[in-house]
């Protein structure tokens, strides 16, 4: 995507579970998995690269839980927690269990005290625990100001992460360790939106949950002992689990006394499950509820070709903005019988430039991409992305193809409908005047745009022509029905109370963003 758009984070989980038969057991049954973690969260780093940690649980260590984060990439970020130290991490945070997380912040906070996961230290081991969430708390402020309202609450930092291991920390008061099912099912009554938890308390309990309505993707599987799970299916594929199971919404993994089980910690309502999530959040080698990634993304370009009714010859070539889009570009280019060549290269060290001031974006789109002349010269170009969210790189990208690349004539195809809404589940989705297609978009628009706002919307961008998927195109593309998805960010129909509370305020207050996300 042309737009760096940004995810809420990527959450992990490993676990060398009990044998079956006690005794299977032997003295040297310790198996140190957390070594592993580094690893798994590397395949997790599409979904956030500000910050980076795992914590680790080890029974045989006066610190039974450890847990270490930092700034940066996961190895930028290891490597900085343990500079001028002679202990490897592998050593000083061995465990039989851990959890791990990927952060990226829509709030921009370079701040390690935002890192994940956040672990709370109790004298009583089922109230000592770490967690990690990626998601959204659409009633984050609601929450919040009633926990203020509380005597003697204090929250320093300003994040629904806190909110959540707040919640948890009350759910695990009393004098007896409670059921963690009965806790998940607590958090479910309180909270609204996108919240998949990883828990994991100093008595070795574990929980790994989907949230009710399956906003954002989970899954797991065994390799002999060794349980995983993360929200990407290729983390546990790399660790050779070659058997993957995906949680359904609202369900949730427990271990315990080593032990693993699955159940449900909420009744049954409608799947709600992020589109965007297949069209470009996961990586394309993933699966999702078995859905690949790859092959969705193909079917919207399929689709694409199947709506072309522009002049194809010997100088039209298809050219994908890399790199989420290339796998539509690849078959909207088989299904036209044209060639799909690489005109534009991205230049993989330009920065983080979603965190930059406005005032440098500009500079930075312009540095983000080289458009190849030799390719692109005098070339009918049918330029695939998988979708356009501010515009600003894509303007910036169009004027280069023509200046740089000497392109005769771009038409803009976008593999998704018009983003119209912000999103309140955890994608960085900016307010609703910073969109591009809400100012064009009709008030009775139903899915479909016809072809005079298509064409406004190309002399906006300064393409010779454009055009998007139908909202009623989603579905096909990812072989499910368009009610099973949450589609908040296309049609501004959001799939809960709070989500649909904040859109009307976005209406109202178009330029404020309701909150800043963690």
């Amino acid at each position: 995507m042309s737009e760096d758009l940004k995810h809420e984070c990527g959450v992990a989980a490993l676990y060398w579970l009990n044998p079956s038969n006690d005794d299977e057991k032997t003295d040297d049954d310790f198996e140190n998995v957390a070594a592993l973690m580094p690893a798994m969260l590397l395949d997790l780093q599409n979904r956030g690269q500000l910050a980076s940690g795992y914590s680790a649980y080890n029974p045989n260590q006066e610190q039974i839980i450890n847990t270490t984060k930092d700034l940066g990439g996961v190895t930028e970020a290891f490597r900085m927690s343990h500079q001028g130290k002679h202990k490897s991490i592998i050593s000083e945070n061995a465990g039989i269990a851990a959890i791990g997380h990927t952060r990226y912040a829509t709030s921009g906070e370079d701040d390690v005290r935002y890192a994940q996961p956040f672990e709370r230290q109790h004298g009583r081991l089922w109230k000592w625990f770490a967690m990690a969430f990626n998601g959204n708390l659409a009633n984050y402020t609601a929450l919040r100001e009633r926990l203020l309202s509380k005597r003697g609450y204090h929250f320093t930092l300003n994040i629904d992460t806190e909110i959540i291991m707040h919640t948890l920390a009350y759910q695990l008061r009393g004098e007896r360790k409670p059921d963690l099912v009965k806790v998940m099912k607590a958090l479910s009554n309180d909270f609204d939106g996108a919240y998949n938890i990883a828990f994991l308390d100093a008595l070795g309990r574990m929980v790994v949950s989907r949230d009710p309505l399956g906003l954002r993707p989970m899954c797991w599987g065994q390799k002999g002992r060794l349980f995983a799970a993360a929200n990407e299916s290729t983390a546990l594929v790399n660790l050779g689990i070659t058997d993957v199971h995906h949680l359904e919404p609202g369900e949730m993994l427990l271990v315990e006394n080593g032990q693993l089980s699955k159940m449900r910690y909420t009744k049954p309502v409608p799947k709600k499950r992020c589109f965007f999530e297949w069209v470009y959040f996961s990586n394309v080698a993933s699966e999702i509820d078995g859905q690949s990634v790859y092959k969705t993304r193909a079917d919207t370009g399929r689709l694409l070709a199947e709506k072309e009714d522009k002049i194809i010859d010997k100088d039209s070539i298809v050219v994908p903005v890399p790199d989420t889009a290339k796998a539509a570009a690849d078959a909207f280019a088989y299904h036209l019988n044209i060639p799909c060549m690489e005109g534009i290269i991205r230049n993989r060290y330009v920065g983080r430039t979603f965190i930059q001031p406005k005032t440098m974006r500009t500079a930075s789109a312009k540095s983000k991409y080289t458009p190849l002349a030799s390719v692109l010269s005098g070339k009918r170009i049918f330029l695939v992305e998988d979708s356009v969210v501010r515009s600003l790189t894509m303007r910036t990208l169009v004027k280069q193809l023509r200046e740089l690349g000497n392109a005769a004539e771009i038409h803009l195809r976008v593999a998704c409908p018009p983003i119209i809404a912000p999103c309140f589940y955890g994608i960085d989705m900016s307010t609703l005047n910073e969109l591009f297609a809400p100012k064009h978009i009709p008030a009775r628009y139903n899915g479909t745009l016809d072809e005079k706002t298509l064409k406004k919307m190309a002399d906006d961008l300064e393409v010779d022509s454009l055009r998007y998927l139908n909202v009623s195109d989603l579905g096909p593309s990812l072989n499910c029905d368009n009610d099973t998805l949450c589609l908040g960010c296309v049609t501004g129909k959001h799939p809960t109370t709070w989500g649909k509370k904040l859109m009307r305020e976005a209406r109202k207050h178009p330029d404020a963003i309701g909150r800043m996300y963690g």
